[in-house]
């Protein structure tokens, strides 16, 4: 028995401590493909001031008064089109990668998933890693390339709970990994064998990178340079005979000047200047989503179909591949390296 123990009260409390865990977090996502549960998670996200840089004196009557009483309902109906029996598919992927870690990184970490807009929420899961003993956590946000609108704002939710805690865990923080070896290889390996399924030679592969505001490349953010790295080490990777790239931005939101060229307008302008066939990526998401399942493999289907494109697919993100896991683990352990055995 050790000093320590000797001097503690005989009621003292059992307190766990002495662990190392590990906190996936993506997005986020609606409980429900309903009014209601989008309308409340919309509100949390464009509340954010990362997200949305207007100030909020002028952005809020907007959002409150005009936004969230229109677009919830259209929103609702696209997260129905891809909504599962298990429910999300970003949340059901992005728990899936976690139970999948947990088994891959063993007992030495308890690894556990959160969303930055919704449940499971940041702040929750790091209380509920404390609770289970975990006074050093690994923050993994699975954001390949960074932005302050995402992995900026997953880590200032993290700090928010930090803030209001007596005893605080150790945090570490995934960095972007748009240019990692052990990423690219994993795209390469797992596009190169989903185009070798299709039933037909793709004439032209998009790569698909979730959009952002100009202002955003203009003040600084390296996220625009981030995606074009991506997709350049990526193209090297996957370089076939006959087989042309295009790197695009899609979701655009407001009037604003966003970052170009847009997804939905490269599908058209490929179709009317001949194409017939086309694949579409999203590297720079690590699950699907909405963004994938619906604006592009169902709405970017018929706007390139409908424009004159015969052939059309969209190629999953690495999800819970071989291929996808396998990167994840890598990038974990070698974060993890000094807190867990080699």
């Amino acid at each position: 028995m050790t000093w320590q123990e000797q001097s503690l009260p005989a009621d003292h409390p059992a307190v766990k401590s002495g662990g190392v865990g590990v906190l996936l977090v993506n997005l986020g996502t609606p409980d429900a493909p309903e009014k209601g549960p989008v309308k409340r998670y919309l509100a949390e996200f464009l509340s954010d001031r990362r997200v949305v840089e207007i100030p909020a004196i002028a952005w809020q009557p907007i959002l409150r008064g005009i936004i969230l009483n229109t677009r919830p309902k259209k929103s609702a109906h696209a997260y129905r089109q891809v909504w599962t029996e298990e429910g999300s598919p970003l949340a059901v992927i992005t728990r899936d990668q976690a139970a999948a870690m947990q088994q891959r990184l063993g007992d030495e970490v308890k690894v556990d998933w959160a969303m930055r807009y919704g449940t499971p929420s940041i702040p929750e899961r790091i209380e509920a890693l404390m609770a289970a003993g975990c006074e050093r956590i690994l923050l993994a946000p699975l954001y390949p390339q960074y932005s302050g609108a995402t992995t900026a704002t997953v880590v200032d939710k993290a700090a928010d709970k930090l803030r209001e805690m007596r005893w605080q865990a150790s945090l570490r923080t995934l960095p972007p990994y748009h240019d990692d070896p052990a990423y690219i290889d994993a795209l390469a390996s797992d596009l190169s064998r989903q185009i070798d399924a299709l039933d037909f030679a793709p004439e032209v592969l998009l790569l698909s990178f979730h959009g952002m505001p100009q202002r955003t490349l203009e003040l600084g953010d390296p996220y625009h340079c981030h995606c074009q790295k991506t997709s350049r080490l990526l193209q090297e990777r996957l370089a076939r005979p006959g087989l042309r790239f295009r790197t695009t931005f899609q979701s655009r939101f407001g009037p604003a000047k966003w970052l170009a060229p847009a997804t939905d307008d490269t599908l058209e302008e490929e179709a009317r200047a001949g194409t017939k066939r086309l694949a579409i990526a999203a590297p720079g998401f690590s699950a699907d989503c909405l963004e994938t399942l619906e604006e592009l493999a169902i709405q970017g289907c018929e706007q390139f179909t409908e424009a004159g494109g015969e052939r059309f697919a969209a190629l999953s993100c690495l999800n819970t591949s071989d291929a996808g896991l396998a990167m994840l683990e890598t990038l974990l352990r070698r974060e993890l390296m000094g807190w867990i055995r080699a």
